[in-house]
């Protein structure tokens, strides 16, 4: 049976941490495609501690999340390093050509593409996916987690102005793209 102290004490160790945790997987991982995942195996892990040691095993709670952090970055891709060279990381799709199977997403998937809404978010978050890491990175911590400019800038140990430039060059090629000349979307 669950403990509800436990519970209790891992929500305010969520709720105090997670913002930070995510910025720093964001700035640390190697595929924004993994973000989720790690961040997801930080708390679970958390939470096995929790219930396992005690609530008064964990004496500073930032610093003993943010280790979690740390070893599972470490492990995640050491692990995946591992894994590609003992599973084929590629396979062909239906007009032959080779696909990586790290690059697919749920999307890839999906039978629901039939609303004009949801088919240019795919290919929106294509165009992101085939930028670089720096790009991807910025566009997460601006969108997904609402950071400000000079925030992303120091998460990512980069000037504003690059953090500008990037959000904005690829803005306009967005738009280029994806929006015609009287403001409504190309199909």
């Amino acid at each position: 049976m669950v403990d509800q102290n436990t519970t209790n004490l891992f929500n305010d160790i969520y709720k105090s941490t997670n913002r930070k945790v995510l910025s720093y997987i964001t700035s640390k991982c190697n595929n924004t495609s993994d973000i989720s995942d790690i961040f997801q195996d930080i708390y679970m892990e958390l939470y096995v501690v929790l219930a396992k040691r005690g609530l008064d095993y964990i004496d500073h709670r930032d610093a003993f999340v943010m280790n979690i952090a740390k070893q599972k970055i470490y492990r995640y891709y050491s692990l995946f390093d591992k894994l590609k060279s003992v599973v084929p990381l590629f396979t062909t799709n239906n007009n032959g050509e080779e696909v990586n199977i790290v690059d697919l997403e749920m999307s890839d998937f999906s039978v629901e593409e039939n609303a004009s809404v949801e088919v240019l978010v795919a290919q929106i978050n294509k165009f992101i996916s085939e930028k670089s890491q720096d790009i991807q990175k910025v566009f997460y911590l601006y969108y997904s987690l609402d950071m400000t400019i000079p925030e992303i800038a120091r998460q990512l140990s980069m000037r504003e102005s690059n953090v500008k430039n990037k959000l904005y060059r690829t803005l306009k090629e967005l738009r280029k793209l994806y929006i015609g000349k009287d403001g409504t979307h190309d199909e």
